[in-house]
């Protein structure tokens, strides 16, 4: 088990192709060791087809339709169920002095507004968070497959970190606009006593005040926060669940279980985000780990294709004669 962990340590995923060849042992043919060969390794043919049938075909409308709607799910619930500690923390930014931590923001938080006073924002949240899940998953399949297919199967595998990083960057990109709104609402509603309590009156006094320009005035620092967070999210994810199937998962994708690869999901969401603050790792590593755990889950119930984790196409195993 400790060796497995070394190795997935060791397995960094922002490699360039050359290096990740060499680490691979796939840098040319000398480099293989001495000895019998081992077994064959697996083709690339979705083994997990044989023994049942997709509900739609992988980048279809249908496939692009329902990752949006795991998004939704994804994001919604999860943002919407730490409101509470969102509300906190929001206000610990705005006045320091009242709120000095989070024990004691919760605290004031209660003996001003009683327990619904924690609710405050729900509303702007789950709508504003889901819109945000819709575009930042749903897209993010887009993204990937249209510049999968700009790069070519041999480029898209040697470079597919950063595929990973520019089809998320993306994805985001057009996730914020459609959180912007909603995020702008639950701000005022959540720091500003006696601003609104509703989403319903907050909506209409903000674009009273200052028309549509108040929904959208933080959509540039959403951008500066959230793109290189959700680079570094779905990046860090995809080649975390590489490497466990690699290294530590003891057989292919293939031949686990639904839940076994919902584990696998659920680990490599927490993996790609483990640094960081004590409160940091509670808050965001398990909500990116229930973020995927949830999106996975959605294209297991819907039946949809989920490819295996990528490996060398056998046109560039010839190229760098690693076939007999």
């Amino acid at each position: 088990m400790y060796s497995s962990v070394v190795h997935l340590a060791r397995a960094n995923p922002f490699n360039a192709p050359h290096l990740q060849l060499v680490h691979d042992g796939l840098s040319a043919p000398s480099s293989s060791p001495t000895g019998p060969p081992g077994p064959p390794r697996r083709s690339r043919s979705l083994a997990a087809a044989a023994v049942e049938e997709y509900s739609c075909e992988y980048g279809s409308m249908k496939f692009y339709a329902l990752c949006g709607f795991g998004g939704v799910l994804s994001c919604g619930l999860t943002h919407t169920a730490v409101v509470p500690l969102d509300l906190v923390k929001c206000r610990m930014q705005v006045d320091p002095q009242k709120y000095k931590g989070i024990f004691n923001g919760f605290s004031v938080t209660l003996k001003e507004d009683g327990v619904r006073g924690l609710a405050k924002g729900w509303a702007p949240t789950f709508i504003g968070y889901s819109m945000q899940g819709l575009c930042k998953f749903g897209f993010y399949e887009v993204f990937k497959v249209l510049y999968s297919n700009m790069l070519g199967e041999e480029n898209s595998y040697l470079w597919r970190t950063s595929l990973y990083l520019a089809a998320s960057a993306s994805a985001e990109f057009f996730a914020d606009i459609a959180l912007a709104p909603m995020e702008a609402a639950k701000v005022r509603i959540q720091t500003q006593p006696g601003y609104a309590n509703t989403l319903r009156d907050a909506a209409p006094k903000m674009y009273k005040e200052e028309g549509i320009k108040a929904f959208y005035k933080g959509v540039a620092p959403l951008w500066m926060r959230q793109i290189p967070y959700t680079m570094m999210k779905f990046a860090c994810f995809e080649r975390t669940v590489e490497a466990l199937y690699k290294f530590v998962v003891p057989k292919p994708r293939s031949e686990c279980t639904k839940a076994e690869q919902l584990v696998v999901t659920f680990v490599a969401g927490y993996i790609g985000v483990w640094k960081g603050l004590f409160a940091r790792i509670i808050m965001i590593g398990t909500l990116t780990a229930l973020q995927w755990f949830i999106y996975d889950s959605v294209k297991v119930y819907f039946r949809l294709p989920r490819p295996p984790p990528p490996e060398m196409p056998e046109s560039l195993k010839k190229k760098l004669g690693l076939t007999q």
